[in-house]
């Protein structure tokens, strides 16, 4: 893990969690799923005015009112226990009630009006025979309150079929003005600024909008697991606080620097400046924005005033790019590393090498006979499998293992910092989409070999972050690297449909029905990966 002391920011507590649930109640309209949402009073501790579903704390009645409930075989206690708390905050808070007569038929609007709604629930349900429908509340996310926030919770978004009969009536205190709404509606009507919501609330519609029916909706969600889970973060994008969840670009960049939630970092991609990531690296990216290159390639800067630095992927040959660089290390700049021989990353290596005065050693790996001519590459030295690069000074060490990695490119390399478990990963592993993989330079099965190496030092490491050389840095290193396989095998398992289909095709022929989920001007280079994926495919007896 990252060393605390390298932290660029004091770290602070995130105030406690308190157990809390949520039910999103439904119903059919020939327009679609309507859900039931209320005003919060806008003197609520939490999300005050903003329009929410019913819900609210887990106490300990709820948790000893098992016995009062209906569950399913695979609900589990705590699952019961949310169901429970869910259905009394919605009856509280509404004067819906989810409940059973002795005889198992639902009970009818006149018994819930009779019930007194600042009263007990469980002691009436008792009295008058009722069972709390529990089995008929189903988990839909589990959501946990930002760090960032004061008051924070862990809750279950549970949902459940609005009760036939029943009107909602808001309490008046801490819920007003019940709506019916279908998600798409709400979340056009947050846009416009009319339907203030939270950032969970506006997440979870934009998953619900995707369902047709309640019973859809039900189904998906009748195994009894979260379809999500999550616990946003938060940065600055334009000046402004932006959130992201798990599987968005920024998130891992978000705790990396910012563990504990503050909103401190900007996300803002620009090229003036270094950006600091830790106390000993930054990341200045290139002017070299595009289809390729995404917002430009990442060079990286670790090291200190006591240990000098290292600078991997000098990027293109950028004057303007390669002065910020001599500028953010003092021209102390003790070594040079290129991950990879491609125009957009070694080309600035010789002129960055040049303007520091200790004259740094550029190493790499030297292209290969298979590299084109725009790839011509020759370190000052070659790195070795496993070997240790060393900064030293003023009592600190950083430490980089290499880790050769072909594939994408034939000389392609890695970079850990041992220290801090952090992998550099230049095009070989990249966030917001997949690297090409261009033969004869490129070779499919060597890149997927590499990738099951990366996620070897990953376990063997503990290594979180993968810092890529175009996007934001990239959390949950491990199942990035998983995520990544997956996609390079469904993609192939489609290329071999491909050619068992159009067995007499070409690259042509097969990269529509290949690639058709990809814009039609990516094609050309997604027909290099098609090659890639046809050339590996034949090696193993295939087509």
């Amino acid at each position: 893990m990252v060393r605390p002391q390298q932290l660029l920011h004091p770290q602070r507590e995130p105030a406690a969690l308190r157990r809390a649930a949520t039910v999103i109640l439904m119903r059919d309209t020939p327009e679609g799923v309507e859900v039931l949402m209320t005003r919060r009073s806008s003197r609520a501790s939490f999300a005050p005015g903003a329009y929410v579903f019913p819900g609210g704390g887990i106490d300990e009645a709820d948790a000893a009112a098992h016995g009062l409930a209906a569950r399913r075989p695979t609900q589990d206690s705590v699952q019961l226990t949310a169901a429970i708390a869910a259905i009394r905050e919605s009856f509280e808070e509404l004067g819906v009630l989810l409940a059973r007569n002795a005889d198992g038929h639902p009970v009818a609007p006149e018994q819930v009006a009779a019930l007194q709604r600042h009263a007990p629930l469980f002691d009436q349900c008792r009295a008058r025979g009722l069972t709390l429908a529990a089995d008929a509340v189903f988990g839909l996310a589990h959501w946990i309150t930002d760090r960032d926030l004061p008051r924070r919770f862990d809750v279950p978004f549970l949902v459940a079929r609005m009760p036939d009969g029943q009107q909602p009536v808001a309490d008046e205190a801490e819920q007003f003005e019940p709506v019916w709404v279908r998600p798409g509606d709400a979340l056009a009507r947050h846009a416009a600024g009319s339907f203030l919501m939270i950032f969970p609330t506006i997440r979870t519609l934009e998953r619900l909008r995707e369902f047709r029916t309640v019973e859809a909706v039900l189904q998906a969600c009748a195994g009894d697991r979260p379809l999500w889970t999550s616990c946003p973060r938060a940065g600055l994008l334009a000046g402004q606080e932006a959130r992201y969840m798990e599987h968005e670009m920024p998130y891992g960049e978000l705790a990396l620097v910012c563990p504990d939630g503050q909103i401190v970092h900007a996300l803002d991609w620009q090229h003036e400046r270094p950006v600091p990531l830790l106390r000993h690296l930054a990341r200045l990216t290139a002017s070299n924005r595009g289809a390729m290159t995404g917002p430009g390639t990442n060079t990286y800067v670790v090291g200190d005033t006591d240990t000098g630095y290292l600078v991997i992927d000098p990027g293109p040959d950028d004057p303007a790019h390669i002065e910020r660089l001599v500028q953010a290390t003092g021209g102390d700049v003790r070594l040079i590393v290129c991950t990879h021989s491609h125009a957009d990353h070694a080309p600035g290596a010789r002129p960055l090498q040049q303007l520091c005065a200790s004259r740094p050693p550029i190493l790499g790996l030297a292209a290969r006979a298979t590299a084109g001519p725009e790839a011509a590459f020759r370190p000052d030295r070659e790195l070795q499998d496993a070997e240790v690069l060393r900064l030293e000074g003023g009592g600190r060490t950083h430490s980089l293992r290499v880790i050769t990695t072909p594939g994408h490119a034939a000389n392609h390399l890695c970079l850990l910092l041992l220290e801090d478990a952090l992998l550099f990963s230049g095009d070989h592993v990249l966030n917001g989409s997949t690297t090409v993989v261009n033969p004869p330079d490129g070779n499919m099965t060597h890149y997927l070999e590499s990738l099951d190496r990366l996620a070897q030092v990953c376990g063997e490491h503990g290594v979180e972050f993968i810092l890529p050389a175009h996007g934001h840095v990239i959390g949950a290193a491990g199942e990035a690297i998983a995520r990544l396989k997956a996609h390079r095998l469904a993609r192939e398992a489609k290329v071999a449909a491909a050619m068992q289909e159009r067995p007499d095709g070409d690259l042509d022929t097969w990269v529509p029905l290949v690639y058709g989920d990809v814009p039609t001007r990516m094609w050309p280079m997604a027909k290099r990966s098609l090659l890639a994926h046809v050339e590996r495919l034949r090696e193993l007896g295939h087509g």
